[in-house]
């Protein structure tokens, strides 16, 4: 595994200074895109940068070198970087989600990783698509692992198994193994996030030991045992519900990132009627009144839930179908928002070297992720508002 580490790096003061170091790099991050794209990973030197910004250390647990920031935080440096391109703010993102999964597992198994390299990282295939055995000392993992973002520059593999336990059904579990001992498939290959490296991963017959791997309920609820030694809210956010946030918070960061494209671009259009100017006007008017409600609506919901977590409280299973349902349908309208105004931005939008086809593609990729799926969200989160009787 190729690892870029940063030449230095200096701990932000506070929350406002890390949104101010998220947003000098949008412009970096802009002028890398096409090349990301081109190379199918978050190009090293962005690696780099995040790192001596402090931007990988935001959920970090503090004894390691971290800051044990609210989760609404990794949102928003990830809504900000997608301004400049949504594959590096995606990988910014998930590497700091992982950091705060390892924050969840065991003391020994935070010790052995982050005792030895703080500043060791973290890709994931959450999916549970493998396959373990209990031995006498541990369990053994197999399976071919799919989408796993950032993995160019990971130390460490979280892996999703199904875990046979004696004559009982396989209970869905978590594995984290050492990237050195999987094989990485190089079949990244896609429309959007093109640059994010979400490659596959082979592992065959890897041993792993008691303290590296945990039932995957501890994530659903936000109760690791790692909750017992690392106090801070982050920690106890629900992975598969409240966390999937930070992928809604990029669908909005991008939308707004292509409405500024789409003005830009739209200005400088000749040549047209009076009545598609009052089209695109109006649609114009429409859609970027719909994508301002949608970034306040993201900042409400995630300090809605910011506050719930840190009431130290397990959320219910309501709360957390409601999480998850606000996080896939801002995506989706966020992405409506944005195929309307791509329709009307005319022939030159969909040219290679146009940024609003690459803002569009990106977005796509992004509402296509399992834990934005709306169409299986809003019914959950209905028979639950049904069954309670209130919203």
């Amino acid at each position: 595994m190729q690892n870029y580490r940063a030449s230095a790096k200096t701990t932000p003061r506070s929350v406002k200074e890390i949104y101010q170091r998220a947003s000098a790099l949008v412009p970096k991050l802009a002028e890398r895109a096409r090349h990301c794209e081109e190379m199918r990973r978050c190009p090293p030197e962005t690696i780099a940068d995040f790192a001596e910004a402090g931007l990988l250390d935001l959920c970090k647990p503090a004894r390691y070198g971290g800051m044990e920031l609210d989760w609404e935080v990794v949102c928003e440096v990830g809504r900000i970087l997608a301004h400049g391109c949504a594959s590096q703010a995606w990988v910014c993102t998930v590497l700091n989600g992982h950091n705060q999964m390892l924050g969840t597992l065991s003391a020994e198994a935070q010790e052995e990783i982050l005792g030895q390299e703080r500043n060791a990282r973290f890709a994931a295939s959450m999916g549970p698509v493998g396959k373990a055995r209990l031995v006498d000392d541990g369990a053994v993992l197999s399976g071919r692992f799919p989408f796993a973002s950032g993995i160019d520059y990971a130390d460490w593999l979280i892996c999703g198994a199904m875990l046979e336990k004696d004559n009982a059904r396989p209970t869905y579990f978590e594995f984290l193994i050492p990237a050195s001992s999987a094989r990485v498939i190089d079949d990244w290959y896609a429309a959007g996030l093109a640059g994010s490296g979400s490659k596959t991963f082979e592992v065959d017959e890897v041993f792993v030991p008691p303290h590296r791997f945990q039932d995957h309920i501890y994530s659903e609820d936000g109760t690791g045992p790692g909750t017992l030694i690392n106090h801070a809210p982050v920690f106890r956010t629900p992975r598969t519900t409240v966390a999937v946030h930070c992928f809604s918070a990029i669908s909005v960061g991008i939308a707004e990132a292509f409405l500024e494209t789409y003005i830009a671009h739209t200005g400088q259009r000749k040549g047209r009627s009076n009545s598609e100017a009052g089209s695109n006007h109006t649609g114009l008017a429409l859609e970027s009144a719909r994508i301002e409600s949608l970034a306040s609506y993201q900042a409400k919901c995630l300090a809605e839930w910011t506050k719930r977590v840190g009431s130290a409280t397990v959320l219910e299973a309501h709360e957390k179908q409601r999480a998850r349902f606000q996080a896939c349908w801002i995506a989706r309208q966020s992405l409506q928002a944005v195929q309307s105004l791509f329709a009307s931005a005319g022939a030159h939008a969909i040219l290679d070297s146009s940024i609003l086809q690459r803002q569009v593609r990106d977005l796509m990729a992004v509402v296509a992720h399992r834990g934005l799926f709306l169409e299986e969200a809003a019914p959950a989160y209905t028979k639950s508002i049904l069954a309670r009787g209130m919203v």
